[in-house]
């Protein structure tokens, strides 16, 4: 007969050896594409799985320019940066009032607003951008020297990727802030802090795993989006990132080198890498924190 010791030995084997084929799984196409980007060879598909040559000369290039589009990779960055933070700070913002309204006010419409936040949850993203467009583009902004389209611009673009991101901010801060104790806030209360002090001193702080989550989903749909992106902007000076990764493969891109394209994608996936790194205490904690509560 086996003994606990034999059968806890390999059932351990079994576990490890499952955990490394993930792994592998995972990382596979990361290494490959990470080497695919310092390949020294110019064909426009390298069969390569390891370089034999290396070269950093795709990374140049995507910083010079990326495509034939006139505009550099800096402004692609600058663009990309400003629409993803503005989504992101803008749907925390709107939404940690709004869940904290729902959260702990009763009034009339309360339901009814709630189930329209959750219907807006259910629509995919791509089902919006008719009625997007056509409501974005009747509007025009005349400012004397500055006059534009709101459809053809940033700004009108974080203001439908807003719209989408703002439900799933709502609904995800009110579950954390149901999970915070109204005897706080009370409490406070009774010592004579107002509701400004009692928002802005206790239930922000304890809400800070749950606004990073918030945040870092938001700046990760403003910096991947590239539906909204493609079909409301026509101006180069104005786009972005994942359009430009895009423009690499279009019918007039057969000749960019595969390097080319995996340099560019290793450059738009690090600032999202950079970001969850910055807030991961933060975002465990927000995973984590209504369970532990």
């Amino acid at each position: 007969m086996l003994d606990i010791k034999t059968i806890s030995l390999s059932r351990q084997l079994v576990y490890q050896a499952i955990l490394l084929f993930i792994t592998f799984l995972v990382m596979f196409p990361i290494l490959w594409i990470v080497g695919m980007s310092f390949n020294a060879s110019n064909n426009a598909r390298p069969k390569e799985l390891i370089p034999t040559q290396l070269s950093i000369q795709a990374y140049q290039r995507v910083l010079s320019q990326p495509t034939a589009n006139p505009i550099t990779f800096v402004q692609l960055a600058t663009n990309s940066v400003m629409l993803a933070v503005g989504v992101a700070f803008f749907s925390v913002l709107i939404g940690v009032g709004a869940a904290y309204v729902f959260s702990r006010f009763k009034f009339r419409g309360r339901e009814v607003l709630m189930m329209g936040v959750i219907t807006v949850l259910m629509l995919p993203s791509i089902a919006t951008i008719a009625p997007l467009f056509v409501m974005l583009n009747s509007i025009k902004i005349d400012l004397g020297s500055i006059s534009f389209n709101l459809r053809n611009s940033l700004f009108g673009v974080g203001l439908a990727m807003l719209s989408g991101t703002l439900p799933f901010s709502i609904w995800n801060l009110k579950g954390y802030l149901d999970t915070i104790p109204k005897d706080l806030e009370e409490a406070a209360l009774i010592d004579g802090a107002n509701f400004n002090q009692v928002f802005f001193l206790i239930i922000l702080p304890l809400a800070r795993p749950a606004l990073a989550v918030t945040f870092f989903l938001g700046f990760l749909t403003g910096w991947t989006e590239f539906a909204l992106s493609w079909q409301f902007l026509t101006k180069p000076e104005n786009f972005t990132m994942a359009m430009a990764l895009w423009n690499m493969t279009g019918q007039y891109s057969g000749d960019t080198p595969w390097s080319a394209f995996a340099a560019m994608s290793i450059m738009i996936s690090l600032p999202v890498a950079v970001v969850y790194l910055m807030l991961q205490r933060q975002i465990v904690g927000g995973l984590t924190g209504g369970a532990v509560k």
